[in-house]
């Protein structure tokens, strides 16, 4: 039988590797690592990540993660039947006990019945009475509003020639306004950040950016994710800056430090994310949209 958490453990000591070096390679925190070899897996984010950084953890020792997966997968199956027979007979006692308070509150309801209906003939009668006050006070205005209107009409008729004629000379300052705006977004349109792949091996992709913020200051990347949870990090110049799990419908912004060179962007659920770089989408997907873990470096140049 696949004991998984101690034969992981066995073929890691055995490539010589630490938990600390195989958290370097795989970018899996030692914590989830640490959870992979105790198989406790409840600590990771979820059954996707389960398998993601067991599969990952595998390979990276030069092992075949088939029988791993399987194995997890048999584990979960008796963990959710043993999970359904607990709840199927938590169900039958809360429906016993809420069939029991629906009928107390039904009972509790009719008794208030003749104040309902009492105070509905009284909400009626008053909702009459303050119609009745409000149409007359309609009617009432409308024939002041007639009165007015007509000693206004003579006085509008002198003041058309004066804005016709200030209406000529806005349209004038609209159309010198619209000129210069115009030349303005041609030379932002100019220097459009640009992001260009350079090399791929695997799930590795390493890209280089033009017309970056960075060039000039500091910068940002933001992550938006939708459709499952998803663990990401981010670094600067070897730095990390941020590292976490987000869920569905959840967003985070990380801030880059001035003169930011290099933008490493690993990503555990690729498929669930987007990523915006100086306020603009980064369309990663394009790079082998079948991916789910992959590593983005980002070279940012002048």
């Amino acid at each position: 039988m696949v004991e998984i958490g101690k034969d992981l453990q066995a073929a890691r000591i055995e490539k010589g590797y630490t938990l600390d070096d195989l958290q370097q390679i795989t970018k899996i925190q030692k914590r989830y690592l640490i959870a992979i070899e105790d198989e406790r897996f409840e600590a990771l984010p979820g059954d996707f990540y389960v398998k993601a950084f067991i599969k990952q953890y595998a390979e990276t020792v030069d092992i075949d993660a088939t029988e791993f997966l399987s194995a997890f997968e048999s584990r979960k199956t008796s963990s959710d039947v043993a999970n359904a027979s607990e709840k199927v007979a938590r169900t039958r006692s809360e429906v016993t006990r809420e069939n029991i308070e629906k009928s107390n509150k039904v009972n509790h309801i009719l008794g208030y019945l003749p104040t309902i209906i009492v105070v509905a003939v009284v909400l009626v009668i008053l909702g009459s009475i303050y119609y009745v006050a409000w149409s007359n006070h309609q009617k009432d205005a409308q024939t002041q509003q007639i009165e007015s209107s007509s000693k206004i009409s003579v006085s509008s008729q002198k003041t058309t020639s004066t804005k016709s004629k200030d209406s000529s000379s806005s349209k004038e300052s609209t159309s010198k306004d619209s000129s210069s705006s115009s030349s303005k977004a041609s030379a932002k349109q100019n220097s459009k950040q640009k992001i260009k792949l350079s090399s791929n091996t695997g799930s590795k992709f390493v890209y280089t950016m033009t017309n970056s913020k960075n060039s000039t200051g500091s910068g940002t990347v933001k992550l938006a994710i939708d459709g499952g949870n998803a663990w990401s990090a981010v670094s600067a110049n070897g730095t990390q800056q941020w590292q976490g799990t987000l869920s569905s419908g959840q967003e985070h912004e990380v801030n880059l430090p001035s003169g930011t060179t290099v933008i490493t962007i690993n990503l555990g659920n690729s498929g669930a994310t987007t990523l915006t770089i100086d306020g603009k989408k980064f369309n990663f997907k394009k790079d082998n949209s079948e991916l789910t873990v992959r590593t983005l470096t980002i070279n940012v140049e002048n």
